[in-house]
């Protein structure tokens, strides 16, 4: 059953006659996505200290946002957070509130990346900053204080998709050697794939079909690349030796089926995963602990697997 609080901000944006993504231009998308996550997100954790520094990427300066729990000696460790948002829309600031939190509980220091955003920016524009940061995040223990090894990388929807993207290309290079994926409602097949809760959860929820199909066309518009793994993690011609995975899926989400079946291609390569499913979520469910209590426990599932993946007792 849908919770209840969703429920009733469902009931209440549906009478207000919020747009659908796809009825917008992205910069004003940008806008109302920041203003959603704002009203159903957790406030920034206090004792959390959040900066940010730059990096040279492939396409310029590449920004970082950096969340450090205050009062420890030493990190953890260090974990890459792509954000979500279609590749059209979101950035690191509107996920203050829900990774300063991760950072708190987990005793992590915790990066996000201003990777650049479609249609300005096609694939594999995101993919390229994505790595290009989880590289430089590897070497950069010293310099940021947390403890040296192997660094976990994680996402959520689009965000999702890039963490995925980003293990595959570190296996494929030889590096950076990363410790655990955490994967939050993934997309990660390609443009023709249909799966059944894309039907079931496609209208009527946080993510809609055509929404989807907006997020698409912007991120592939005009790309030279050829649409492969970078792209579609799933289709990956190998998932073998990959790092541990937490997936995570809502039951009222048209992306819950594609989750689901990463998850199970992974294991079917050998990969140690973990799938959970909160059946009364929906999409988007990691930035709405401020306004939906079932949501927070998604949120602790992370923090607590950081903290067995890196020994931490924040």
């Amino acid at each position: 059953m849908l919770d209840l609080q969703i429920k009733g901000m469902l009931e209440q944006a549906a009478a207000a006659g919020a747009p659908d993504f796809a009825d917008l231009p992205p910069d004003v998308a940008r806008e109302v996505y920041s203003q959603i996550l704002t009203a159903t997100d957790v406030a920034v954790a206090a004792g959390v200290s959040v900066s940010d520094l730059s990096i040279p990427g492939p396409g310029g300066e590449l920004t970082l946002r950096c969340y450090r729990p205050e009062g420890l000696d030493e990190l953890a460790g260090a974990v890459l957070y792509l954000h979500g948002g279609g590749f059209v829309v979101g950035s690191p600031r509107d996920y203050d509130g829900v990774v300063s939190h991760l950072s708190r509980w987990s005793g992590c220091l915790i990066v996000q990346v201003y990777y650049r955003l479609a249609p300005e920016h096609p694939y594999p524009a995101a993919v390229e900053d994505s790595y290009a940061a989880l590289c430089w995040l590897a070497d950069a223990a010293t310099e940021l204080g947390f403890k040296p090894g192997p660094i976990a990388v994680a996402g959520d929807s689009a965000g999702a998709n890039l963490a995925a993207v980003c293990a595959l290309l570190a296996r494929d290079n030889a590096g950076p050697e990363i410790r655990q994926q955490t994967l939050i409602y993934p997309a990660a097949s390609g443009p023709d794939t249909v799966y059944d809760s894309y039907a079931k959860y496609g209208e009527g929820y946080t993510l809609t079909n055509r929404s989807m199909a907006y997020f698409m066309g912007h991120y592939l518009k005009d790309s030279a690349e050829p649409v492969d793994f970078r792209f579609a993690p799933l289709e990956a011609d190998d998932l073998s030796d990959l790092p541990p995975a937490l997936i995570q899926v809502a039951g009222f989400d048209p992306l819950r089926d594609e989750g689901m079946a990463y998850a199970d291609a992974l294991k079917q390569a050998g990969n140690p995963v973990s799938l959970t499913e909160y059946p009364q979520l929906v999409h988007g469910y990691i930035s709405m602990s401020g306004a939906v209590a079932a949501a927070g426990l998604a949120v602790n599932e992370v923090a607590a697997a950081w903290r067995q993946v890196f020994g931490s007792v924040a």
